[in-house]
């Protein structure tokens, strides 16, 4: 079975740092497109940044610069590493996975997400 489990956040100050893990089972890790997702209080849930299989990472407007992206296959874990962390970044941040399976055609899995409060 599939399984996406985040883990990492908590409270943290304005202005600092934090690192979200998400370890991935029950796919082929490395041939799926990995992102993380966020979603504040009565908001959407927005994209914060993704990473293909080969390593070409993109990222939202307002995290470039901030926010890092990164996956260690062989360990089949994706990592958001956050800097400068401000109020507006308080969310829940979701790991998700894309990628095509035979007889399903394309899928996405989420995990269930883990919570950043940043506030002094």
């Amino acid at each position: 079975q599939v399984q996406l489990v985040e883990s990492g956040g908590g409270l943290v100050q304005p202005g600092g740092s934090l690192r979200l893990s998400c370890a991935a089972s029950g796919f082929t890790f490395s041939n799926y497109v990995m992102s993380w997702y966020r979603q504040a209080p009565a908001k959407e849930r927005d994209l914060v940044a993704g990473i293909s299989s080969a390593g070409s990472t993109n990222y939202a407007d307002s995290m470039k610069g901030r926010f890092s992206i990164s996956r260690d296959n062989a360990k089949n874990t994706v990592y958001l590493q956050m800097n400068s962390l401000k109020p507006e970044d308080t969310a829940v941040y979701y790991c998700n996975a894309q990628g095509w399976e035979l007889g399903r055609g394309r899928v996405s899995y989420w995990g269930k997400g883990t919570l950043v409060t940043v506030s002094s």
